[in-house]
């Protein structure tokens, strides 16, 4: 399972909160993958260098067709300009055609609880996944 670890792109100060997005992203088939784990480390070298990111990982399973993000940001607003700037707003417009299924959810975290846990992650995912809140 190829793992982009937990990268950190800047360290907020340790009184204040992140805001924190995890997303598990799903291709309709296995020849979708090579090209969207392309596109993801376009958008993952993005992320190194976005005002108001703090860090970031990604778990891709090829084989099950699923990608799995995790990023920090200090507020909503930073997030939002991220994925409204290029190239990750096109390469989400142009993705979006080969995807079968996609979860995101969001929370807030002290900033001293950077980085998060995948465990955690993967279980607001999976809560969000089933009630669709």
């Amino acid at each position: 399972m190829p793992t982009l670890r937990w990268t950190t792109v800047s360290t907020p100060a340790p009184d204040t909160e992140a805001f924190v997005m995890a997303s598990r992203l799903e291709v309709r088939s296995l020849k979708d993958v090579p090209r969207f784990f392309l596109k993801s480390l376009a958008a993952w070298k993005q992320v190194s260098g976005a005002p108001g990111a703090y860090g970031a990982s990604l778990i891709a399973e090829p084989l099950e067709r699923t990608f799995w993000t995790l990023s920090a940001w200090e507020d909503r607003a930073a997030l939002h300009t991220y994925a409204k700037t290029e190239p990750h707003k096109s390469i989400m417009n142009g993705l979006r055609p080969t995807m079968k299924d996609s979860v995101f959810t969001f929370w807030q975290v002290p900033a001293a609880g950077l980085p998060i846990d995948w465990a955690d992650a993967r279980r607001r995912l999976a809560e969000q996944g089933r009630t669709g809140a």
